[in-house]
């Protein structure tokens, strides 16, 4: 999984859309890559622990290649379909963003929920808690880099790491759906009884 992580990393930084935005993007991939790899002597995660870290990375990692408001998703689904999924769906702009912010919470819970489960004595309700907290403030402090990096980004970069197109509530529904997200696992996971 680490090598298939490795490359999915570097298949993204082949000719992407914006280099600068690319290197950006990837600041945070790289570093809980890092992390995840120097933990494997001390801490194994569990083999769906790591998937879901990989499926997030893949998706995120499609965005970081096209920039998340560029991804070419109504190309692709025209090509298959010939139908507009946006269309279909009544959006207005690119909803890829949004997949990804969705994505976080459905996936980051699960190795988040495991580390909490090995290193506090939580169990039930209050361990799903404090996982869908975390969720919620990893989420709100990735919007607060967002806004602090399109601060001081030039006008386009900004724009592009950012990507809000031009909805004022984007930072809101970003956080909103992962924690849409994370609460679907773990409300799956309770239903289906899997685990401690």
């Amino acid at each position: 999984m680490l090598a298939a992580a490795v490359a999915t990393v570097i298949a993204s930084g082949i000719a992407p859309h914006d280099p600068v935005d690319w290197w950006l993007e990837n600041v945070v991939p790289v570093i809980v890559i890092l992390g995840l790899t120097a933990g494997l002597r001390h801490r194994r995660l569990s083999w769906q622990a790591y998937l879901a870290v990989l499926l997030l990375l893949a998706i995120h990692e499609l965005g970081a290649h096209f920039t998340y408001a560029k991804v070419p998703y109504e190309q692709w689904a025209r090509a298959l379909t010939d139908h507009s999924l946006n269309a279909a769906l009544g959006w207005k702009r690119n909803q890829y963003d949004r997949l990804v912010h969705f994505s976080y919470g459905l996936l980051v819970v699960i190795p988040l929920r495991e580390m909490l489960c090995r290193q506090t004595p939580l169990r039930g309700g209050w361990l799903a808690l404090l996982a869908l907290s975390l969720v919620l403030a990893s989420s709100a402090l990735y919007e607060l880099v967002e806004w602090i990096g399109g601060e001081y980004l030039g006008d386009d970069q900004a724009e592009a790491f950012v990507a809000t197109q031009k909805d004022i509530w984007d930072a809101q529904k970003d956080m909103a759906l992962a924690f849409l997200g994370a609460l679907i696992c773990l409300a799956l996971r309770a239903v289906l009884r899997l685990g401690r």
